[in-house]
């Protein structure tokens, strides 16, 4: 059956030189589904993987999972709550279900069209196969946008990512920094008032407008109708006026922790029944992806590790600091907030553009805690500074390299001439 099915694929193959584009889309699918036909020899070598670039990438996708079943239903309800209906969390869940998906989609959707088309072509125009780490940057940047980013602007700043982040240092592996923190980092400079500031994150919520239900909301209201359940409705859904809504911690930079727990309990920032960016807002779900990335040896365990005892250490400054009723949120609470813990076992851990030595991990993810905290607590303008941080390190990281080996190099030649 396995050669058979390789037959038929082997003799459905296009041209290489006639049809270069689609020789490249053939040659994607028939990686990702098929391990290579040849391999090292054993006695050529001491190790032996069954694992390939690919199936690292899906590796740290599978791990992602969670947070968009979590993110997906996190949109619906955070919606409803905001137009005071369903209000406990499983309450609609049908409901918070199929409109989280809905405006998932489209995110999804663009995202990765724009991001694997741009890849194709240069993949084509090259003449070599497909990189594959668009793989784990195109399920990244549905998750670290809010729910109510316009398509245009995803598209532009997926573009300029893989473009100047990526093709213009020579492709995949070769990036100096995150593609999916550079696709952020293009829509917080060029768009800022469409993804920072302190106004929640709500789709479909306009204030003092009604909420209207379109067409793609009838087909589902004709299968939850015939299920017997709530329907969204043709009608329009009135918004109560005034409807507003602050952060977590903008609500921290202007009055500490007990002005956060005004608004939000702590068991919601944990779990994350809050408003935020998609996948970056509950923590248990992000943490069970770390550890599956650290369990099948993807992410790197040191660079968590040392990236919560920056943050813990230059919270603990602060702290002593207390110049601001931000400085005097509690050190343990500061990982309550925000995305640290997805920006640690996602971003951080990015093995192209982190350190690649040992000891240059604990230094790479020590500084960014260290200097995330202080743009999160002492910039007003931008309550958050994982984002910063983690692309400032991203230019530091070969340097960082670069001294520890010198530092091993010189430690070893002392010995040899001690011994000699």
């Amino acid at each position: 059956m396995k050669k058979a099915l390789l037959n038929f694929f082997n003799r459905i193959e296009p041209d290489k030189k006639k049809q270069p584009l689609l020789h490249t889309a053939y040659d994607a699918f028939f990686t990702f589904a098929f391990t290579p036909n040849t391999v090292t020899a054993s006695k050529e070598v001491h190790l032996r993987d069954g694992m390939d670039l690919k199936r690292t990438m899906v590796h740290v996708v599978l791990a992602m999972q969670l947070c968009y079943l979590f993110g997906t239903y996190n949109i619906g309800h955070q919606h409803f709550t905001a137009l005071g209906m369903y209000e406990s969390f499983f309450a609609g869940f049908h409901l918070k279900l199929a409109y989280g998906l809905i405006k998932l989609l489209p995110i999804f959707i663009v995202a990765h069209v724009v991001g694997l088309g741009i890849e194709f072509w240069y993949a084509a125009k090259k003449g070599h196969a497909v990189e594959e780490g668009f793989l784990v940057s195109g399920a990244l940047i549905p998750l670290i946008m809010p729910p109510d980013i316009p398509l245009w602007i995803l598209a532009i700043s997926v573009a300029f990512a893989v473009i100047i982040g990526k093709e213009a240092f020579g492709g995949t592996g070769m990036n100096v920094l995150n593609i999916a923190l550079l696709s952020r980092v293009f829509i917080f400079f060029a768009y800022p008032t469409d993804i920072s500031g302190d106004a929640v994150w709500v789709a479909g919520i306009e204030e003092g407008v009604s909420q209207s239900y379109g067409m793609v909301y009838g087909v589902f209201d004709g299968l939850f109708g015939a299920l017997g359940l709530d329907q969204f409705g043709s009608g329009g859904v009135p918004v109560v006026d005034g409807f507003t809504g602050a952060t977590p911690l903008s609500l921290a930079f202007q009055g500490g922790w007990e002005n956060v727990t005004k608004v939000y309990s702590e068991s919601a920032m944990f779990w994350g029944t809050i408003p935020g960016s998609i996948g970056e807002t509950s923590k248990p779900f992000i943490l069970f992806g770390a550890v599956f990335l650290i369990i099948t040896g993807i992410a790197s365990w040191r660079i968590m590790v040392s990236m919560i005892l920056g943050g813990a250490v230059m919270s603990l400054l602060l702290n002593a600091w207390g110049a601001t009723p931000f400085m005097d949120v509690p050190w343990y609470f500061q990982f309550y907030m925000g995305s640290f813990f997805f920006a640690m076992a996602f971003m951080a851990t990015d093995p192209v553009t982190a350190s690649s030595t040992n000891v240059g991990k604990w230094i790479y993810g020590f500084m960014i805690g260290f200097v995330g905290m202080i743009v999160r607590v002492l910039n007003p303008a931008y309550p958050e500074g994982w984002m910063l941080a983690i692309l400032f390190m991203n230019v530091f990281a070969p340097l960082i390299d670069h001294y520890v080996l010198e530092a091993n190099m010189k430690r070893r030649a002392r010995r040899a001439t001690a011994t000699a």
